[in-house]
């Protein structure tokens, strides 16, 4: 797999962010093949994104060397998303993998797995999981409640897991053990293919601006639903207090990759800063439509029982397919990685890959 040409150092270059949260690497990961060795069977779901694995069980890659993990991390980030089918894993196997690959990854000594805003004290699973649940939505928890008022459009749930924190995700982990017998697929696209298909000169007014992120309904959320919002550090010490809005850069470097990304989306970037309010109207919306008007930068996938997915949040965005009226439920893992930041040496996927 090709790699992206590392930076000078990473350090020199770079464009918003906190510096206490930077990521530990000095320049993108490079490809050592140990991957292929591990998991002999990989296919690309879609030209852009999307990888499936078979053949491998996480519960093995836990015991993988380290280098596995790291060209594992590696592929994510590049890829966007990768599959895996049936996996036999319990939620605290998940919890010990998603450490280690963030570590391994290079995020900051501070970062660890992330408390969700929304997420009961004592709950059973441990802070760190987040149970995604059809019947938790209908008692009008999270992001698709809070959605559906104000939109009919399946696209307005698009968005990327926890911007609105100072130090948002890097990797996600999702397994499905609960499926109704068709629907509820679940589609990424890549924030690299958005960046690539603006101009150079909207590129370069975009990389000199930041961008709202602003989770406060989440208050209502936690009132409807009587428990109380999660105050404390969740999983960073950026990472809290009632104030769930946090500004970052509209395009950041991937750490991993080396490569840029658009980074807005529907479900939590409420303004463009510097701009005017009309100014900012338009550019999201014209960004929102470069994601949602493309199905040639995005992969849909369908799952069966306890397949599980693993994305890069930097870089993709997802969206829920609520198109089924029987239960359907997972487990939902997201560590955390680095405050974003552009680092302005950095490049966009189809120059770093000669395309």
């Amino acid at each position: 797999m090709p790699s992206a040409a590392p930076s000078a150092t990473l350090g020199d270059n770079l464009v918003g962010g906190h510096a206490e949260a930077r990521p530990t690497l000095r320049g993108p990961l490079a490809y050592t093949s140990q991957l292929d060795q591990f998991i002999k069977e990989q296919d690309d779901i879609t030209p852009v994104i999307g990888r499936a694995f078979s053949g491998v069980q996480i519960r093995a890659l836990n015991q993988a060397d380290d280098a596995v993990i790291r060209d594992l991390a590696l592929t994510i980030s590049q890829r966007g998303v990768v599959f895996l089918k049936s996996q036999d894993v319990t939620p605290a196997e998940m919890k010990t993998f998603m450490l280690r690959l963030t570590k391994l990854a290079g995020c900051p000594a501070s970062s660890g797995l992330h408390v969700h805003p929304l997420t009961e004290e004592g709950s059973e699973l441990g802070d760190q999981i987040s149970v995604i649940s059809s019947e938790k939505q209908k008692k009008g928890g999270g992001l698709t409640h809070q959605l559906s008022d104000v939109s009919r459009f399946a696209s307005a749930g698009w968005h990327s897991d926890i911007t609105f924190e100072k130090v948002p995700s890097d990797y996600a982990m999702l397994k499905i053990h609960t499926l109704p017998p068709t629907g509820g697929d679940t589609l990424w696209a890549s924030g690299y293919e958005v960046y690539d298909r603006l101009s150079p000169p909207m590129q370069n007014f975009l990389e000199g601006l930041t961008a709202t992120h602003d989770a406060s309904f989440f208050h209502d959320e936690a009132a409807r639903l009587g428990n109380p919002l999660r105050q404390g550090e969740r999983g960073s010490p950026l990472n809290q207090g009632g104030n769930l809005t946090a500004v970052h850069p509209v395009i950041r470097t991937n750490p991993v990759s080396g490569w840029k990304s658009v980074y807005v989306n529907k479900g939590f970037t409420k303004r463009i800063n510097g701009v005017s309010k009309d100014e900012s109207d338009v550019l999201l919306q014209y960004l929102f439509n470069l994601l949602t008007q493309n199905h040639d930068a995005q992969v849909r996938f369908r799952w069966a029982k306890n397949d599980v997915a693993i994305w890069d949040n930097r870089s993709t965005y997802h969206c829920a397919t609520y198109d089924y009226a029987a239960a359907r439920a997972g487990d939902r893992v997201c560590s955390l990685g680095e405050a974003p930041y552009l680092d302005t040496a950095s490049t966009g996927r189809r120059e770093a890959l000669g395309l």
